[in-house]
């Protein structure tokens, strides 16, 4: 019997390594980008489907920043840069997002999304073509899909299935952007790959490369001192110096790039007036209170939860990830009762004790429930208000096995709900960037004493890119920070 045992285990692990490696010499194909061969499992339509289905959620999550004028040029320059790839016919979209942090990432198949906090951070128009030429260059490496496939080879060979170990953990994702895809960690190699990309990507659309080494030195300023690192740095992960990179990648191309465009001063007065850092009137924090200037109220999350503020949602996670609150509003609700007799009604869900109730002066009404899921259940209490002319939902809930834990403090907070009227949180202001023409020479701390900015004076510094005593000439665009809520 044992022979048996070890003839038929050598079998089917003789047929295991037969079906990987057909799979994987079926799986290579040549990039156009690269001309490489690379393992791919995913064809071309499943990227640009999980795309797709990508873009929708999370385009709504973050929003698209309110300028025609700015989403017009991260438009235009994308396709422009985008048709001269080797992957022109892929359904490609360029949006600028409402979100303060520096950041850039691309989709598969195409959908590149350029946050206002980066925009805010470059100086020129070479500089947001390096930044988009580099998530091209992602796409059209099929870099993400690559990764992907290479994960599903290992789950052919040990048979793994679901990772997700709680429904909490599962539905918590309401609260972060993009899921795997944005989270998604990039190697070494397929960095300087998308780096090469993006050089080439630029300079075939005229773009000056060199301005890619300006475009690190400002994400090396936005990471040093205070110890946060840009988002864009932190999704693009690089144990060596990027500039120093950038300058051996255009070095190496033995080409001159002299009369090639830069368009500084063309950018920096398309940035006036640009929404910077955190915008108030989408909501924003006072320690653990949450307030929303235009819908006028407030709510108090627990001590020690993480809170995400969202276009669609704001909510806060538990410290241990076993329980979650969320808040939105009801589109097109203005009834209470309807509202929870409409959720309630979902499959799966159990609701009892439904109540009308009232919140700090407000009319609503609210039930416990109970809901069925992958990981053993869920338990929790939703909260219809009136408010405004809508309704919002407070949604708190748990695991089944630890409600009874979180129960108290959930419900505390759903019911913190209230109205705000207090005249300095109805009326605060974003901060927005000025742009100051130097009237003479001057350094940059002088800049600031003489036109003063609402934010710090090391993030001056990083936006301009300049330190405090560089003398800077006469006639020098620059950018301030004014209005806003104070720190």
């Amino acid at each position: 019997m044992t022979n048996i045992r070890k003839r038929a285990q050598a079998s089917l692990l003789g047929s295991t390594l037969l079906i990987l490696v057909l799979v994987t010499v079926s799986g290579c194909v040549v990039n156009p980008a690269t001309g490489q061969r690379q393992f791919m499992l995913i064809s071309e339509a499943e990227e640009i489907e999980m795309g797709r289905e990508a873009d929708g959620p999370i385009t709504e999550s973050l929003g698209l920043y309110e300028s025609e004028a700015l989403q017009a040029m991260v438009r235009n320059l994308g396709h422009e840069m985008a048709s001269r790839s080797e992957r022109p016919a892929l359904p490609w979209s360029f949006k600028l997002v409402d979100d303060p942090m520096v950041n850039a990432f691309a989709l598969p198949g195409g959908f590149i999304f350029i946050t206002r906090g980066i925009m805010a951070a470059l100086n020129s128009e070479a500089e947001l073509a390096g930044v988009i030429g580099h998530e091209i260059g992602h796409v059209t490496a099929r870099h993400s899909a690559s990764r992907m496939s290479s994960q599903q080879l290992q789950q052919i060979g040990l048979g793994v299935g679901s990772i997700l170990s709680s429904d909490v953990a599962s539905v918590a994702g309401v609260l972060q952007v993009g899921l795997g895809l944005l989270n998604m960690r990039y190697s070494r190699g397929d960095e300087s790959q998308s780096d090469e990309l993006g050089v080439r990507y630029m300079t075939r659309a005229g773009y000056d490369p060199n301005a890619l080494v300006g475009v690190f030195q400002t994400l090396a300023l936005a990471g040093g001192g205070g110890g946060s690192t840009p988002e864009w740095a932190s999704t693009h992960p690089d144990p060596v110096n990027r500039e120093e990179d950038i300058r051996e990648i255009i070095a190496a191309s033995g080409q001159d790039y002299s009369g090639y465009t830069r368009r500084g001063d063309e950018y920096l007065q398309s940035l006036d007036g640009m929404t910077f850092g955190q915008d108030p009137r989408e909501g924003f924090f006072e320690e653990e209170t949450f307030f929303h200037p235009d819908l006028a109220f407030a709510l108090d999350f627990p001590r020690g939860w993480s809170t995400v503020n969202q276009k669609s949602q704001v909510g806060a996670i538990a410290s241990d990830e076993t329980a979650l609150i969320v808040l939105t509003v009801e589109a097109g609700e203005t009834d209470a009762e309807r509202a929870l007799s409409t959720f309630l009604r979902q499959d799966d869900v159990r609701g009892t004790d439904s109540r009308r109730t009232s919140v700090n002066g407000l009319s609503g009404w609210e039930a416990n429930f109970s809901a069925d899921g992958e990981g053993g259940g869920l338990r929790g209490a939703v909260l219809f208000v009136e408010h405004g002319g809508v309704v919002f939902r407070l949604l708190g809930y748990a695991s089944a096995s630890r409600w009874g834990s979180h129960q108290r403090t959930v419900l505390a907070s759903i019911e913190s709900f209230r109205p705000v009227s207090d005249p300095d949180v109805l009326g605060v202001e974003p901060s927005r960037i000025e742009i100051v023409r130097l009237p003479s020479r001057m350094t940059l701390r002088q800049f600031i004493d003489r036109y003063p900015s609402t934010v710090d004076d090391e993030q001056i510094a990083m936006i301009n890119r300049r330190t405090l005593d560089e003398s800077i000439a006469g006639g020098t665009l620059l950018k301030r920070v004014a209005g806003g809520r104070l720190p």
